[in-house]
C-alpha cells in the first residue's frame, strides 16, 4: 500500500498551524475530533460482528489479545489493564501485547514495529489456542508486527480482527473481522495519535465493555464485580448496596466489607 494512498498520511485540512492562536488551534482540533464519533458510528456493524464472534469463544474459555505498536499498542494495553479492576476479571481474559514489550509503553523502541515475525513470537508466550482471538490495532493498516501476528494467528485457527483508519489495507485483508474507522486526515499531518487514536480508544471501549456485560460482569448498570482497591471504590460499592437494599450507609459498608464484593453483598 503506497503511503500516498493512506488517508492517515494525507495533508491536514489546516495549514500554517504555527501562526494560529491557542484559541484557533483548540477550535480546529475540536472540529476535527467531532468527526471521530461519526466515523465510529459508521463502523458499528463491523464492531457488532466481532463482539458477537468473540463472545462465543470467550464463553468457551477463550481469551482476547490486542496486538499493536506505538500509540495503537499502548491503547490496547491500556484497555486490557483496566478490565480487572473494573469488572473483577482475571488479567488473563484480555491481554495487550505491544511491539517492543513493556519498555515501549513509555519509550519508543526503534524498529520494533517492523519485525513481522515478532508479533506472533510474542503471542506464543501466552500459549494461544484456537478459542482465542487476536485483534490487531494499526491506524495505517500496514504495520508489519501487527500483520504478522494476525496472519499467523489465523493460520493457527484463532479468530482475528483489526482496527484501522484506512480502507482496504493489508491488515484488513488478513483478518476475518476488520473494523475501519475512517476519520480522515489528522490535524497535524500524519499524527495518528490524534483522531485515529481517539477512534481506537472508543472502539476498544465498545468491544471490551460489551463483552464484559455479555459475560455477566454487570448487573443493571452497575459494576458489581469491581475490585475494592481504594476508598473511592469502596464508597461506590457501599452506595450500590445502600440504594439496592434500602440500608443506611454504615450498614451497607459493613455488609460490603464482610462480603468482599458488591455482587456477594447484594445476595
Amino acid at each position: 500500500m503506497d503511503i500516498r494512498d493512506k488517508i492517515t498520511e494525507q495533508p491536514s485540512r489546516y495549514d500554517h498551524l504555527e501562526q494560529m492562536s491557542v484559541s484557533e488551534l483548540l477550535t480546529h482540533i475540536n472540529e476535527e475530533d467531532q468527526r471521530v464519533a461519526e466515523a465510529v458510528r459508521r463502523s458499528l456493524p463491523q464492531i457488532e460482528a466481532i463482539v458477537e464472534a468473540v463472545e462465543r469463544r470467550m464463553m468457551r474459555g477463550g481469551r482476547l489479545f490486542y496486538v499493536g505498536a506505538g500509540t495503537s499498542g499502548r491503547l490496547g494495553v491500556l484497555d486490557a489493564s483496566e478490565l480487572p479492576p473494573t469488572f473483577g476479571v482475571p488479567d488473563t481474559w484480555v491481554v495487550g501485547v505491544i511491539a517492543g514489550g513493556e519498555q515501549a509503553l513509555r519509550h519508543a523502541v526503534e524498529g520494533a514495529e517492523d519485525r513481522e515475525e515478532q508479533g506472533w513470537n510474542d503471542l506464543l508466550a501466552y500459549l494461544p489456542t484456537a478459542d482465542d482471538t487476536v485483534i490487531g490495532i494499526a491506524a495505517s493498516g500496514t504495520t508489519p508486527y501487527v500483520i504478522g501476528a494476525v496472519r499467523q494467528a489465523r493460520q493457527h485457527g484463532l479468530l482475528t480482527g483489526c482496527i484501522t483508519s484506512n480502507p482496504h489495507t493489508p491488515l484488513a485483508h488478513e483478518v476475518e473481522y476488520p473494523i475501519e474507522t475512517i476519520v480522515g486526515p489528522e490535524f497535524v499531518t500524519g499524527s495518528s495519535r490524534m483522531k485515529s487514536g481517539t477512534a481506537q480508544k472508543m472502539v476498544l471501549n465498545m468491544i471490551s465493555t460489551s463483552l464484559m456485560i455479555r459475560l455477566g460482569r454487570v448487573q443493571g448498570n452497575r459494576m458489581v464485580d469491581m475490585q475494592l482497591t481504594n476508598d473511592k471504590l469502596i464508597d461506590r460499592g457501599t452506595r450500590i448496596i445502600q440504594e439496592s437494599l434500602g440500608l443506611d450507609y454504615e450498614e451497607a459498608r459493613e455488609r460490603l466489607l464482610q462480603a468482599g464484593t458488591v455482587r456477594d453483598g447484594l445476595e
